[in-house]
């Protein structure tokens, strides 16, 4: 693709948002709304206007990256700890639980065990992007909430990164027990040298060069993706390299300034991946699986509020805030699309069942995002008494 074709689809991207956005903000809807839709109006099966949804897809990635970098920065590593050790219980029975009811539901309309199985596995995860995205960051009173949600979101990152690791092993013929282990230790080895890193590096160069926003601005990047290159290196996530670039420089003085110099950046990158979300869909196959993902997105915005809620009040939650978080929660995950295109790739699942994973995350994306954002505080709510940045 040459430099004038992505000026222009550049364009008609930014442009294009920027029109569905003033509807979507006039008519009192979510602005993700308008992205994804704006995908499928001019992707490959709408007006066809952008093909190369696979080139945008990879570079919207790099927003994901970003927004889990910043999420680190504000996460205190003591209080991480704490959440996640407490998060364990909720997350592993909630994923076991979406997981069965998956495999049930798929199982129902005809697909073989292999496929239910791997529809059942993408309908374990949250979205990270929604969740951490319609979160409020800077109110008091929301850390808690924040806390619980970021807690449990990684430990879902963590089993999904299990799954990949099954699928990609499965794909090489290289599924050993020793293959899975290298990769679960990969995960502390890689916190350790962070830390070392940042701790005898990367704050003395922070410290001697800060009146130069600008190197602070480019040294906070290469740290980023840095580290989210690392991790794929040894087996992890990019995502997951990300998250402890971040929280490895929380402690920092500097690190409420880095966050605020890369918020445009990020948002920049999601506008696409939303809109990668949206031109990626085949809207041809919709009929063939409407009926399955209407049934599946119901179950799981409806069931995962309920287990939730049932799960964190047992860890001594207040059934206000256990509701918050599974609505929050409520949809499936950017890994479940992640899953269906690998799973496609090494043929375990033919493109009914890929498009049934895909049509189920698009529509509980959409149908989360008004939940929540009509419901309860997010920095995008159309109604100023419940917008928090």
């Amino acid at each position: 693709m040459g430099l004038e074709s992505i000026t222009f689809s550049f364009f008609l991207i930014f442009s294009g948002a920027a029109v569905l956005a003033s509807l979507a903000l006039y008519t009192r809807q979510p602005l993700l709304v308008a992205y994804i839709v704006l995908g499928a109006l001019l992707g490959p099966s709408g007006f066809a206007l952008i093909t190369n949804t696979d080139m945008l897809s990879d570079i919207s990635h790099i927003g994901i990256i970003f927004l889990l970098f910043l999420l680190g920065l504000d996460m205190q590593p003591s209080t991480l700890y704490h959440m996640l050790k407490k998060a364990t219980f909720v997350a592993l029975i909630s994923s076991g639980l979406f997981a069965l009811t998956g495999y049930g539901i798929a199982t129902l309309f005809g697909f073989t065990h292999l496929q239910s199985l791997v529809i059942g596995l993408s309908m374990m995860f949250s979205s990270t992007i929604i969740g951490i995205k319609l979160l409020p960051t800077t109110v008091l009173h929301h850390r808690h909430t924040g806390e619980l949600v970021v807690g449990l979101l990684l430990l879902q990152d963590l089993i999904a990164i299990f799954v990949l690791l099954v699928l990609y092993t499965s794909e090489t013929g290289d599924a050993t027990f020793t293959n899975y282990l290298m990769t679960l230790l990969a995960l502390p080895a890689l916190i350790a040298v962070s830390v070392v890193f940042v701790r005898y590096v990367l704050l003395g160069l922070i410290q001697k060069f800060d009146r130069f926003q600008e190197y602070i601005f480019l040294v906070s990047i290469g740290w980023c993706l840095g580290m989210a290159e690392a991790a794929e290196m040894i087996g992890l996530s990019s995502e997951i390299g990300a998250f402890i670039a971040g929280v490895t420089v929380a402690t920092s003085p500097i690190a409420q300034f880095i966050a605020i110099s890369l918020k445009p950046l990020r948002d920049f990158f999601l506008i696409l991946f939303f809109f990668s979300i949206g031109a990626s869909f085949k809207l041809a196959l919709l009929d063939e699986v409407l009926l399955p993902a209407l049934i599946l997105t119901g179950l799981m915005l409806s069931l995962k509020p309920i287990i939730f809620r049932f799960l964190l009040t047992r860890i001594s939650e207040s059934k206000e805030l256990a509701w918050e978080i599974g609505f929050r929660l409520g949809q499936i995950s950017e890994f479940s699309l992640l899953i269906a295109y690998i799973a496609t790739g090494i043929h375990m699942i033919g493109e009914e069942a890929s498009h049934l994973i895909q049509a189920t995350a698009i529509l509980s994306f959409l149908v989360s995002s008004y939940i929540v954002v009509l419901r309860y505080p997010t920095p995008i709510a159309v109604s100023d008494k419940l917008r928090r940045d």
